[in-house]
């Protein structure tokens, strides 16, 4: 009876111990010292209150953590939704800016009769502060043209009269590139995908066509009269064409019809209207050199029109 305890104190380790401590041969001393050595190794692994509860608790973790992951990526549209808050915000200083500046009558200021009216001070003040009137002349023509404000061409005018024809030229050339290329750009933000998406194919086409030659057409467009300003700053930025190609044919087509009427600015006491300034001559002498852009066009769709005949 006394020998008892111990058979019933064997008999729940079979229990806890592994399929192989079951087996009578396993029951050798040593073997069960391994035995129970597996068996306090087995222990842990199944003694693993602490970790099975970190373990059972993990899929509530994991489960809070999905919830809070989904939690985290609700603010993310919120952020790709901040854009059209951004778009909104930059539509609103375009818009206000040609509200504030036709509110505050800025085309009364912006007249050819206020510049000739005032021209004895302006050239005063260009004498004594000149480095700052050449600041202020670059940054009010750079957001007159970013703006489409109207009164671009009495800036040019104003600037050739103040500077000469040369370094007039050179701050109309710089501050008209600045300012279209920032109303580019901002045009290319708002509305390029929309549009994109509105034109389909027929806008993909126009893309593609555009975009393969773009620096002939943007040279094109600038360089003749008959296309507004403000409409070839903006229309360009529906296509994919690169940025520095814009500014670089910004600034080289504009070089001609500058410096024609920055030089114009020298005699501005003789101009009494800005209709008729300009011959038609030298109109047709735009529209020359604007065809001259589009040669190397016509050069390359005669090459490739011609290359399978050549192979």
């Amino acid at each position: 009876m006394a020998k008892a305890p111990p058979k019933s104190a064997q008999g729940p380790k079979p229990k806890g111990a592994t399929p192989e401590s079951a087996n009578p041969g396993s029951a050798k001393p040593g073997s069960a010292k391994s035995g129970s050595a597996k068996s306090g190794s087995a222990k842990p692994g199944s003694a693993k209150p602490g970790s099975a509860k970190p373990g059972s608790a993990k899929p509530g973790k994991a489960a809070s953590g999905t919830r809070a992951e989904t939690r985290v990526s609700k603010p993310e549209p919120a952020s790709s939704g901040g854009k059209p808050w951004i778009k909104i915000l930059i539509l609103a200083i375009f818009v206000g800016a040609l509200i504030a500046f036709f509110a505050l009558g800025g085309q009364k200021y912006l007249s050819l009769d206020t510049i000739k009216t005032n021209r004895d001070a302006l050239v005063a003040a260009t004498r004594d502060h000149y480095a700052l009137a050449l600041a202020i002349a670059f940054a009010v023509y750079a957001i007159a043209v970013a703006c489409s404000l109207p009164g671009a061409l009495v800036l040019t005018l104003t600037c050739g009269f103040l500077f000469g024809r040369w370094v007039g030229t050179l701050v109309v050339v710089a501050a008209a590139t600045v300012g279209a290329t920032l109303v580019f750009l901002a045009a290319r933000y708002l509305v390029a995908d929309w549009a994109r998406k509105k034109m389909g194919a027929i806008g993909r086409k126009i893309n593609d066509g555009f975009s393969e030659n773009a620096f002939s057409y943007m040279l094109f467009l600038r360089l003749v009269p008959a296309f507004p300003f403000f409409l070839v700053n903006l229309a360009p930025a529906l296509t994919s064409i690169p940025v520095s190609t814009y500014i670089l044919a910004t600034a080289i087509g504009i070089i001609p019809g500058t410096f024609v009427f920055a030089n114009l600015g020298e005699t501005l006491a003789t101009i009494d209207s800005l209709s008729g300034l300009v011959s038609k001559e030298t109109l047709i002498a735009f529209a020359l050199l604007g065809l001259l852009a589009l040669v190397p066009i016509v050069i390359k769709r005669f090459k490739s029109g011609h290359a399978p005949a050549a192979k």
